[in-house]
């Protein structure tokens, strides 16, 4: 197998965390670019006898900490996006989040975890700590959920209120979830891609983000469906079946570059 077929299956979910991480579709992807651009001038940058899943997540890393360098020694005002991270990191270090984002999204180990960041798994456990804190003191949001299967849409109100976040509306088809979005005026949308009638999750999203601009959730069993960079991709996203530490963590990141909930 080439390297670039080793690499392919993991392309999508480092672009979910290079957005993630960067807080925007167009810097994750830089990020994810930056990695490809490495490997092509330098094959040799990862060992494919190795754990390459660990490697290229760290790469991604290390690009991400190059990025921030070069932002902050640049004259230009900085993008939007980062202009919010920048207002929150003043509370929390962008390594706590990447532990959070690595462990609770993506998947990894503490020990693999630290692995990435350079950091042990004590370390790695302490800094998740920190981020979830202070996440949970800054943000608060009015939650939308559109899904279609009752037991799923009830655990995730369950997870949501727990989290002390309120829930407007549960809505299970694209007409219901515009009219409870234009009634209720959401700050967050966790939303399905197929609905109780046949109409599409993403499509209602779309309608809904027509009108007001907020951020988006989406819980599918097929993430590859809306990971293919060939449309804008508003959402952060989660796979089915998701742990609750994973859709906790989803809403806290989503909600960390919400521009509403930026600290005074």
């Amino acid at each position: 197998m080439s390297l670039g077929q080793a690499i392919a299956p993991h392309l999508p979910y480092l672009r979910r965390y290079g957005r993630a991480i960067s807080g925007s579709q167009q810097s994750g992807d830089a990020l994810v670019a930056g990695l490809l651009h490495t490997l092509v001038a330098n094959p040799a940058a990862v060992d494919t006898r190795a754990d390459l899943r660990i490697q290229l997540y760290r790469m991604v890393h290390d690009h991400f900490g190059l990025a921030a360098e070069q932002q902050s020694a640049s004259d230009e005002a900085p993008a939007a996006d980062i202009a919010i991270a920048d207002a929150r990191l003043r509370r929390i270090p962008s390594l706590a989040r990447q532990a959070l984002l690595l462990t609770a999204v993506e998947g990894f180990s503490e020990d693999d975890a630290g692995r990435i960041i350079g950091r042990d798994a004590a370390t790695v456990h302490a800094l998740i700590d920190e981020a979830m804190a202070e996440i949970d003191r800054q943000t608060r949001a009015r939650i939308l959920i559109i899904e279609d299967e009752p037991i799923i849409a009830m655990d995730i109100e369950m997870i949501v209120r727990d989290l002390g976040h309120d829930v407007v509306a549960v809505a299970t088809t694209h007409a219901e979830a515009v009219a409870e979005a234009q009634t209720h005026k959401p700050s967050l949308v966790l939303a399905d891609i197929q609905l109780a009638d046949n109409s599409s999750g993403i499509e209602a999203v779309q309608e809904i983000l027509a009108d007001v601009k907020l951020p988006v959730i989406f819980i599918t069993a097929f993430p590859e469906r809306l990971l293919t960079g060939d449309r804008p991709e508003p959402a952060f996203l989660l796979t089915k079946p998701y742990q609750p530490a994973t859709l906790r963590a989803a809403i806290a990141q989503v909600l960390f570059f919400d521009e509403s909930t930026v600290p005074a």
